[in-house]
């Protein structure tokens, strides 16, 4: 069962080789458990890859090569939804409405533009960082922005009548939560300390703050909207550690 989940969260998240699995609605329900773990798969991945990449490219390459990693490693599954959800809550479209123009696979121009701009930022984020922060970001970044996707399924209900996060909203109960919340707070405590318990709750806040928004708007979240929630904590994790690593020097 777990590791069948595990799997699905894998798949579902990434565009890494998988073995195939037998489909059952509970375990990718369940695999929200274990997002975060993919997560921290993809910071390992994008961590070596910066050290390696540290000995033959200038950072200005390594900071791009890095966003089009992530891409690459996802599939680009979170961008579309960060872009269907801006085409959509932008829209000022009555509740069905919106929901519909999520669904189209057609981007608009709401959609381009928020994109673009998400691209600058986490390009110029990354670009910024001093060498030790940013590998302990590079870490952390995919492992928060993923847990923060398992608390807002359970937090909030599904917008939609079916769908897969449907699934992901009726399994995910207390504990997958939990497992979830464990493994973010491990890696988080692990990597940067108290700083990142901090750098968790945070994400916590954010997510609950664009939770409650976006549930105001479309009665529930959607699998777009999941996607948008790691998207934006990922950018707000980066610029934050800006502003907490500066208050910290300024201390000491």
């Amino acid at each position: 069962m777990f590791l069948d989940s595990f799997l699905f969260a894998l798949s579902h998240l990434s565009r890494l080789p998988v073995p195939a699995v037998p489909f059952r609605e509970e375990s990718l329900g369940r695999s929200t458990a274990f997002f975060p773990l993919v997560g921290l798969l993809f910071g390992l991945i994008l961590a070596v890859f910066w050290w390696l990449a540290g000995w033959l490219f200038p950072s200005q390459v390594i900071a791009a090569m890095i966003v089009v990693g992530l891409v690459v490693l996802t599939g680009g599954i979170h961008l579309d939804g960060f872009m269907d959800s801006v085409d959509g809550l932008f829209s000022g479209r009555p509740r069905e409405r919106k929901l519909e123009i999520m669904r189209d696979s057609r981007v608009g121009a709401f959609g381009v533009l928020a994109v673009v701009c998400l691209f600058l930022l986490k390009f110029t984020l990354l670009l910024g960082l001093s060498a030790n922060v940013l590998f302990e970001m590079l870490l952390l970044v995919p492992v928060l922005s993923r847990w923060g996707m398992t608390f807002a399924i359970f937090t909030f209900p599904y917008a939609r009548p079916e769908g897969l996060g449907k699934l992901h909203t009726i399994y995910t109960g207390k504990k997958e939560l939990l497992l979830a919340t464990f493994t973010a707070a491990v890696v988080a405590g692990f990597t940067l300390g108290p700083a990142g318990l901090w750098l968790m709750a945070l994400s916590g806040a954010l997510t609950l703050l664009l939770g409650k928004a976006v549930t105001v708007e479309l009665g529930g979240l959607t699998g777009d909207v999941y996607g948008a929630i790691n998207e934006m904590l990922e950018v707000v994790l980066l610029l934050a550690s800006y502003v907490f690593f500066r208050v910290s020097s300024s201390i000491l």
